[in-house]
């Protein structure tokens, strides 16, 4: 059985993180430097040498940040678009705004704050045709923060659950790396705002599940971070 190569990323860099306090009060979160660099550097160059080439930055807060660092991304090899994120309405609705960029292709997409071991860009491009999405995950992590990431025996996904209030009986937990082929629209269209009064791309992902399409977890190897408070930054930073 054959697997679909795929050439085209979109990356979420629209937010301020209100966590990073003082630290986003003029650039947005993915602009924040680990080790040297913007996490959202660290991002684009993991997938570049993974095999994409075409990029669609999601941008928003202090967009001009990002257009003016990555340009149209040919001194990184790359070929970058922007779409803006007007309203600040759910991770569901930013999906959306990815339609006319991927066209009939599959795509991955990532939140523009989440480090990972540059080896598992290589794992997720590689999508097998009888699957219809795959969802990262990782262990260890407070699933109150993110998503609590149910699978069967086959890591296949069951069901997901966004900032979940009491810890559930999963070790699962949401990394935020997806690939996704172009049927997630037809799920990202349909969302309702949830408890939280956003449209989540959770819930359209696990509307896909349930409707008898095929997603599969991924579990990450090496590390992983979601880069979300200053805590966390300092820590990435001492051990650079």
């Amino acid at each position: 059985m054959t697997n679909d190569k795929m050439n085209k990323a979109v990356v979420l860099a629209a937010g301020r993180g209100t966590r990073m306090r003082e630290l986003t009060a003029d650039l947005p979160k993915p602009m924040i430097e680990v080790r040297g660099k913007p996490v959202l550097q660290h991002i684009f160059e993991g997938l570049r040498d993974a095999g994409i080439r075409e990029f669609l930055i999601v941008v928003g807060y202090h967009g001009d940040t990002v257009r003016n660092f990555l340009g149209d991304g040919s001194r990184y090899d790359i070929a970058i678009q922007y779409a803006t994120q007007t309203v600040q309405d759910g991770t569901g609705r930013v999906v959306d705004l990815a339609r006319d960029f991927v066209g009939h292709s599959p795509f991955v997409l990532s939140y523009g704050d989440i480090l990972v071991d540059p080896s598992n860009y290589k794992h997720v491009v590689d999508l097998p045709e009888h699957v219809e999405a795959i969802i990262t995950v990782t262990r260890g992590e407070d699933v109150s923060k993110g998503g609590a990431v149910f699978v069967n025996k086959q890591m296949e996904l069951v069901d997901i659950r966004e900032k979940s209030n009491v810890r559930e009986e999963t070790n699962w937990y949401n990394a935020g790396l997806y690939v996704f082929r172009p049927s997630i629209f037809e799920f990202t269209a349909n969302l309702q705002p949830s408890r939280r009064g956003e449209y989540e791309l959770t819930d359209a992902i696990r509307a896909l599940a349930q409707s008898g399409k095929k997603v599969k977890a991924l579990k990450l190897t090496g590390e992983w971070a979601d880069v979300r408070d200053p805590e966390v930054l300092a820590r990435l930073n001492r051990t650079s």
